[in-house]
């Protein structure tokens, strides 16, 4: 079973991260079932559950792949062009013979093997919760690393996502690299950019 799921769709700023998982039902023992037991939509979780899960899941996963795509590339794009397009790219490193290809929401196309997409997913598959959690946590490491080469906007704190203080840091200091300019957000409408 190989499940797919990505963040970052909805932020002001910084990578759209998608990622899939490919666990081998054969191969997890009773032991495996209880450390993977806590799975669950990657939002759902406090950031320490998805840190403690991100190690479990590289562990007992048969293959993981994480796709990243950054602002310029959406916004040269479109979101959802990019975010099918990477998760597409996800499903096909991970996809094996035999394998059922699950994403969370959204129909994927142009895959070699059979594929569903499962509304809510991430609650109802374990593979796809699984890539909610690497997605999530890959993307946040790489917002919390970037927060020291963009500093003033604090990306640590809020990820990327439209939170008042973060308006108020686009306000003061306009658009990083990492903001995405295309994205048609009411946080952008708001702001006088120019």
């Amino acid at each position: 079973m190989a499940g797919a799921d990505e963040a970052g769709r909805g932020s002001l700023a910084g990578p759209l991260v998608a990622a899939a998982v490919l666990f081998d039902l054969d191969r997890l023992g009773p032991a495996d079932v209880r450390a993977l037991g806590s799975l669950n939509d990657s939002k759902q979780q406090t950031p320490e559950a998805r840190a403690e899960l991100f190690p479990v899941i590289l562990r007992l996963a048969a293959k993981v792949a994480v796709v990243s795509r950054c602002a310029p590339g959406i916004d040269a794009r479109g979101l959802h062009v990019t975010n099918l397009a990477a998760l597409r790219d996800a499903l096909g490193r991970v996809a094996c013979d035999g394998c059922v290809c699950l994403s969370d929401g959204f129909s994927v196309t142009g895959l070699e093997h059979p594929h569903r997409a499962v509304i809510g997913g991430d609650g109802k598959s374990a593979a796809i919760a699984a890539a909610s959690v690497i997605a999530k946590e890959t993307r946040d490491r790489y917002m919390r690393r970037a927060d020291t080469a963009h500093p003033g906007w604090e990306f640590a704190q809020h990820v990327g996502y439209s939170t008042p203080e973060h308006r108020q840091a686009i306000e003061r200091l306009g658009v990083s690299p990492l903001h995405r300019l295309s994205f048609q957000s009411t946080a952008y409408q708001q702001l006088a950019l120019g």
